[in-house]
């Protein structure tokens, strides 16, 4: 192996190959002498997916959370039966991969493929309890408010914009518990976080001065798992905020728990500070009592009624079966247990923190993992060099400025003092131990390597021209970002809002009401409609996109016009921007308007009547009927714009005919590369939406053919190519 992986592999990915192969060998061999035990668990994960959705999980997601204005489909019928068993494979694999996992531990620590950790199964089970409790309030929080107010927002939009709500089961139902399994993994987030400060592989100073981060990925993460709004995605978002600054504080409680627990006696504290837990433990149990006797339950469950959840809260009384007054007092005895816990833990907490700063300030344990947050201007004076050795200059200018925001201004100078004095040591000491010789060859020998990149010795034949061409280009357009994107998202923000506040619904009636008597829908019409929740939005947003970016983009060759020119890719006149931008406007309206009044109607009518005279059920799907139309109407006037923007590039000298002849690949390619990213996900889409492009590009050809004498007359300026 060694051999041959010397002049292919180096020896580290060899290993690594090794290693992996050595593994799965290992896991294959004891998934064979424990097979049985794995596909039991599997098989009694799928029985459980299986009946589960069947008798519990599709009745009960049905009862709480499918609005009055939607319905939910079987597209074949193998739908439901499908998802069942779908289902029941993902609970199966869930159920035998930890038994998979604990057959195999043993033989892979054996030959250390996987370090032995010391963990009693205690503590096994008390982390996972406490991830099974986390992800069931995920859960929780995502049916009982989140997908509520969500479905009821998005049938809403659909029933608003003309668009049936008729949702897919197998859509439907895996869009509703993929959400839910990531409201459980989100939950996750405070024992993550503590589990990884405790353990020091990330230090909690990094989760507390990266916080801007945190914040920005959770909005991020939840414009992917959410519906593309604001409201939903502030539903989405500020629980998650939240939990990230409980997860902060929690993995400063542990980590100060883990510095200084050796040197506190809980049962010391609680002589000392008993009286007042005792104190917190009598208004614990006051406040239960108050909270069943006063109808807390019944006010939770109003709000929840409020919100659209059918789901109640059984009293105490009603889950244990007791009489009323019996129930409160268990519910007080809750409230106080949980009150004394947590007095208890407060004052264990506060201990352990005055414990972990006198340590720190007497230069106790490992001096670079001082917490600079737990001492004071004192303690900060009193701090060992190392600890300021260890930190970088951004380091300290955010522990001076977090001590700054605390109103304590000495101990931001006493850090920055401290640091400087530690800094300047080592500079010294540093510049003793050099060795000028070896220093100066060294440099002069990276300065002699780094010759080969500078401006001087490289130039754009080198790399390739066209790299710095574009980029050359996309600087030039940095500096009218702001007037780019400002005038896109105003043109999406009108198109959608339109279109969101009945705009679509117009469209839609008016252009039903042209298609010919004879093949016209009778009674209600339920067609377009929505296989999934968030597909009315997400066509609205992309139709909204779409007609944004066509409009933007005069405005981008406006302002690329110069860094255009100054590369050689255009000539003539820049005013010329201004009249195509008005041919595009002017082509698509007139194309828009021809095949909205005359082609469209006939296209859907001939589409519809053998459907129509066969008493056929018609729910065109929104995606296949709305681009169809929208092909029909404003594609028609994209179309054209494609042979006028040809020629009146070549009358303004802008690119040449010569030049559109020869560089044909170049639109073409571009041409099927929009019509894949513009079309539902299908090779047809995308064929019916390119090819009628290319072939209007091939007529602009001939039109310029027909202008230019076959290419022996040029337009009004000479372009690239000439």
């Amino acid at each position: 192996m060694s051999g041959s992986g010397s002049g292919i592999v180096d020896p580290s990915t060899a290993r690594t190959i090794d290693t992996g192969r050595e593994t799965i060998g290992v896991l294959l061999r004891s998934a064979q002498k424990r097979l049985q035990h794995v596909f039991i668990a599997f098989v009694v994960g799928l029985l459980v997916g299986v009946y589960g959705m069947r008798e519990v999980i599709w009745p009960q997601l049905r009862a709480d959370l499918l609005v009055q204005a939607a319905s939910v489909i079987a597209k074949t019928p193998f739908d439901v039966i499908l998802m069942q068993v779908k289902i029941g494979l993902f609970t199966g694999v869930a159920f035998a991969v930890p038994v998979l996992l604990y057959h195999a531990r043993q033989p892979l620590e054996e030959r250390d493929i996987i370090p032995e950790v010391h963990v009693s199964r205690l503590q096994i089970a008390g982390f996972v309890v406490l991830g099974a409790g986390l992800g069931l309030i995920g859960i929780a929080y995502a049916y009982l408010l989140f997908f509520p107010l969500m479905f009821d927002f998005l049938a809403a939009n659909a029933v608003g914009a003309g668009i049936a709500p008729k949702y897919s089961i197998v859509k439907w139902t895996e869009f509703i518990l993929f959400l839910a399994l990531s409201f459980a993994l989100a939950a996750q987030l405070p024992l993550v976080m503590s589990a990884l400060s405790y353990s020091g592989i990330v230090s909690y100073e990094t989760f507390r001065d990266r916080w801007k981060v945190a914040v920005i990925a959770i909005f991020t993460f939840g414009a992917f798992f959410s519906p593309p709004d604001p409201f939903t995605q502030i539903l989405w978002a500020a629980p998650l905020i939240l939990l990230y600054g409980l997860s902060l504080y929690l993995s400063k409680i542990v980590v100060t728990m883990k510095r200084g627990r050796e040197h506190v006696d809980v049962r010391g504290v609680f002589r000392e500070r008993w009286n007042r837990v005792l104190g917190v433990g009598v208004l614990g149990f006051a406040a239960g009592y108050a909270a069943g006797k006063y109808g807390a339950v019944a006010a939770f469950n109003e709000g929840l009624e409020f919100v659209g959840s059918s789901f109640r809260v059984p009293t105490v009384a009603e889950a244990v079966g007791v009489p009323p007054e019996t129930g409160y007092l268990l519910l007080a005895g809750l409230f106080a247990a949980l009150a004394l816990a947590a007095a208890l833990f407060y004052y264990v907490y506060v201990a352990i923190e005055r414990a972990a700063q006198a340590v720190a300030a007497r230069g106790g344990g490992d001096p670079a993992d001082i917490d600079l947050e737990m001492l004071d201007a004192n303690g900060v004076r009193a701090a060992p060099p190392e600890t300021f050795a260890s930190m970088s200059e951004d380091d300290a200018l955010v522990a001076a400025k977090h001590a700054m925001d605390e109103d304590d201004d000495e101990k931001a100078q006493a850090i920055l003092d401290r640091y400087d004095e530690v800094q300047e040591r080592l500079d010294e000491q540093a510049e003793g131990e050099a060795d000028d010789e070896e220093s100066n060859t060294v440099q002069s020998t990276a300065a002699g390597m780094m010759d080969a990149f500078t401006e001087d010795e490289t130039t754009e034949d080198d790399i390739g021209g066209y790299y710095h061409d574009i980029r050359f280009i996309f600087d030039s357009l940095r500096s009218r970002a702001f007037h780019i994107v400002g005038s896109f998202m105003a043109m999406l923000v009108a198109i959608f809002g339109w279109l969101y506040y009945g705009g679509f619904a117009q469209l839609r009636d008016d252009f039903i009401a042209r298609i010919p008597q004879n093949v016209q829908p009778t009674g209600a019409v339920d067609w377009p409609i929505a296989q999934h929740p968030v597909e009315a939005l997400v066509f609205q947003v992309k139709l909204s996109t779409v007609l944004a970016a066509i409009g933007v983009l005069p405005i981008v060759v406006y302002y690329a016009w110069p860094p255009l020119s100054e590369r050689g890719f255009v000539t003539g006149d820049r005013r010329t921007i201004g009249v195509w931008g008005g041919g595009i406007v002017g082509g698509l309206a007139l194309g828009s308007y021809v095949g909205y009044a005359f082609i469209a109607p006939e296209v859907i009518s001939y589409l519809v009547y053998d459907a129509h005279r066969a008493d056929m059920v018609i729910s065109y799907t929104i995606s296949n009927f709305a681009w169809t139309v929208f092909l029909l109407t404003g594609g028609i006037g994209l179309l054209a714009d494609i042979p006028v923007t040809m020629v009146l590039f070549h009358l303004g000298g802008i690119v040449s005919y010569d030049t559109m002849r020869r560089r044909w690949r170049v639109p073409v390619l571009s041409m099927f590369a929009f019509g894949a990213l513009v079309t539902p996900d299908s090779l047809y889409t995308m064929l019916v939406i390119a090819i009628p492009m290319v072939v209007m590009y091939g007529i602009g050809l001939a039109l310029l053919f027909l202008v230019t004498l076959g290419g022996r007359r040029g337009g009004s300026g000479t372009a690239v190519g000439e």
